[in-house]
């Protein structure tokens, strides 16, 4: 009886012994130094598949422990699928809850405001961590998977500039999904908040508006006044007349100058021989556009000319334009 006795002492007393040891195995780095490792989980792997695909990315923790870790907590079946990055320091604990929680790696793609849609395209195709699922559609196949109602003709302006987070081979979908959503969220919140009396019949052209002055001024302090001339010049009915509606036509002969005879060549997008706003977009407007187009600068200008150092000259009649004109663009002085 008293042999009996010990050895259930002893086997006691290993058993809390596993178990320390154990919890503290848990708790440890797995590495204390060196780079990030990176490795991937695919789609229904268990958690000895996911363990096992962690060692053979170079993650050096011990399969069989992380197994019986995965299920004690009952997490065995909670892993997620997808990217991630084993940083020094981690314990096989917090490893365990960044694949339940999906703490992906991530990696970041920035679209700069004013760029066109092809710029944007570009980029996302350059990128090196996503997946291209986008790179053999037409504009239009990929307008179709990103606003499949049918409610635009054409990509351009439809997405907003701005830094995106994704997880590594992430489909670049997510990125245009992303994109498209944003623009739609803070172009609905700007015509929510628009001004009385605009010239525009739906968001859409407010749309079309707020790339027309992304595309016109660099200066932020401007844009309002920018607006300000091109609705003043909707609702007298005169022609827009702004170049960059002419370069956007222009497309691949635009060879970085503006000729007279593109000012007369007709295309749908020449303000200066048709009327009223371009069909599309013509660059993807910042959240400071949007804002102009839908709450433009209160004023009687109806002409602008650059000043030659970023700013421009405003005018409320084309005397004191062909004047301004005069001073900053022909380097005359009236007399």
């Amino acid at each position: 009886m008293a042999l009996i006795k010990k050895l259930i002492v002893s086997g006691v007393i290993v058993s809390v012994a596993a178990v320390a040891g154990f919890q503290w195995w848990a708790g440890q780095p797995i590495t204390l130094e060196g780079a990030v490792i990176p490795f991937a989980i695919a789609p229904g792997s268990g958690v000895a598949g996911a363990a096992q695909q962690m060692a053979t990315s170079g993650v050096p923790v011990n399969p069989f422990l992380f197994g019986v870790l995965a299920r004690v907590t009952g997490k065995a079946s909670q892993i997620k699928a997808g990217s991630y990055e084993l940083k020094p320091s981690t314990s096989p604990r917090r490893l365990l809850t960044q694949l339940v929680r999906g703490e992906f790696a991530q990696e970041s793609l920035t679209i700069i405001e004013g760029w066109t849609f092809r710029q944007m395209r570009q980029t996302v195709d350059a990128a090196p961590n996503l997946k291209h699922d986008t790179a053999k559609l037409s504009d239009k196949e990929l307008l179709a998977k990103i606003a499949p109602e049918g409610k635009y003709t054409a990509p351009e302006g439809l997405f907003f500039p701005d830094t995106y987070l994704f997880a590594k081979n992430a489909s670049d979908l997510t990125i245009y999904k992303q994109a498209h959503e944003m623009m739609m969220k803070r172009l609905k919140t700007a015509w929510e908040k628009r001004d009385p009396g605009l010239p525009y019949v739906d968001p859409y052209q407010a749309l079309i508006m707020a790339s027309l002055v992304e595309k016109e001024t660099g200066q932020k302090g401007e844009r309002a006044m920018i607006a300000g001339v091109f609705v003043n010049r909707l609702k007298t009915g005169m022609l827009l007349q702004t170049d960059p509606t002419v370069i956007y036509g222009m497309g691949d002969k635009y060879d970085g100058k503006i000729h007279k005879k593109d000012l007369e060549t007709d295309t749908p997008y020449n303000t200066y021989t048709r009327p009223g706003l371009p069909p599309t977009p013509i660059a993807l407007p910042g959240v400071q556009s949007l804002a102009a187009a839908l709450a433009p600068a209160r004023t009687e200008a109806l002409y602008f000319v650059s000043r030659g150092d970023g700013t421009s000259h405003f005018s409320a009649n084309l005397n004191d334009h062909n004047k301004a004109v005069n001073q900053y663009q022909r380097q005359q002085t009236s007399q």
